[in-house]
């Protein structure tokens, strides 16, 4: 497990070079647009945790991916004085800044490893859960309740 400490660096690293690559005219759209796709990577996955759809490794790894790949980009897209329109980002986006980035690059790394670790059914059951959570910590923490 990767201390804080390191994490934080992590995060800061992650947040310059993505700043740097992404050139977002809207973050705010921008952000909405992939937060968008990892819903749509997990209603089906969600539903195969639950057992109302059947085990599909494909599926399984795809969202995965896609979370990672989104992970690595997010931070950049929570720049300074995008707080106002119409956002859920909660002010301590950016009054934690440190924290915030620390849960993408958190859920990257979980998300890359549930991605090594899942082969089947049983190890989705036993690993996919801990990337959720991370995604939920965020969540509690970082978005306004609709």
């Amino acid at each position: 497990m990767m201390s804080r400490k390191a994490a934080f660096a992590v995060a800061a690293v992650i947040s310059a070079v993505a700043a740097t690559s992404v050139l977002a005219q809207d973050p705010i759209a921008e952000r909405e647009k992939l937060m968008k796709e990892w819903g749509q990577a997990t209603r089906p996955v969600g539903a195969m945790l639950k057992g109302s759809q059947p085990f599909d490794l494909t599926a399984v790894q795809a969202a995965l991916d896609i979370y990672a790949k989104h992970a690595a980009t997010m931070p950049a897209l929570f720049p300074a004085g995008s707080d106002g329109g119409k956002t859920e980002a909660l002010p301590a986006v950016w009054t934690q800044n440190a924290e915030f980035n620390a849960l993408f690059v958190k859920f990257g790394a979980d998300a890359t490893a549930a991605r090594a670790a899942i082969t089947d059914e049983a190890s989705f059951k036993a690993n996919f859960p801990d990337v959720v959570r991370t995604c939920g910590t965020c969540h509690q923490t970082f978005r306004a309740k609709s």
